[in-house]
């Protein structure tokens, strides 16, 4: 992905107002990000922790989608869960339910679409190895290399954004 600046980020975003653009908080990493890892930007907002915000890259430019995080996750230490974006495995706590509000009219009455994504969505990282889910049983091995997976995980991502975009 390449790098992006705040103008860029704040722009972005189609499901959520301009001045809610204006406040979020970017990532407390932001000038240390590891860009040429990352195939989206993915981060929970330091200054409200019940939002989390997703960036995009796309031919036209950069899509912001705002989430919004549940106020109590739910925990297991025998259960595993599945991000639907990069499809990691992590223990139940690693994996959680956002909601996002549709872009247009049907996001404003409020309708939302939901996918179970890594709670710090650093699904590119998982992707390429450089960070590691907690499981009780290990990572699961695939057969795809990572350029497939990244693939993968881009599609998912794309089909999350046609849906909110649908709205």
């Amino acid at each position: 992905m390449e790098p992006l600046s705040e103008k860029q980020i704040r722009t972005s975003f189609v499901n959520c107002t301009k001045g809610e653009a204006l406040r979020l908080k970017l990532p407390a990493d932001f000038a240390g990000l590891p860009w040429e890892d990352l195939d989206f930007l993915g981060w929970v907002d330091p200054g409200a922790p019940l939002r989390a915000h997703l960036v995009v890259p796309r031919q036209d430019g950069p899509l912001g989608i705002t989430l919004r995080v549940p106020a109590v996750g739910r925990t297991s230490a025998v259960k595993s869960s599945l991000c639907q974006i990069c499809l990691t495995g992590h223990a139940a706590s690693g994996v959680t339910l956002l909601a996002a509000p549709l872009a247009g009219a049907r996001g404003r009455e409020g309708d939302t679409v939901g996918i179970y994504v890594c709670s710090d969505l650093a699904c590119p990282l998982y992707v390429r190895g450089k960070r590691q889910p907690k499981l009780r049983s290990g990572r699961y091995e695939e057969s795809l290399s990572v350029e497939e997976r990244v693939a993968r995980m881009a599609g998912n991502l794309e089909a999350f954004a046609a849906r909110v975009t649908a709205g």
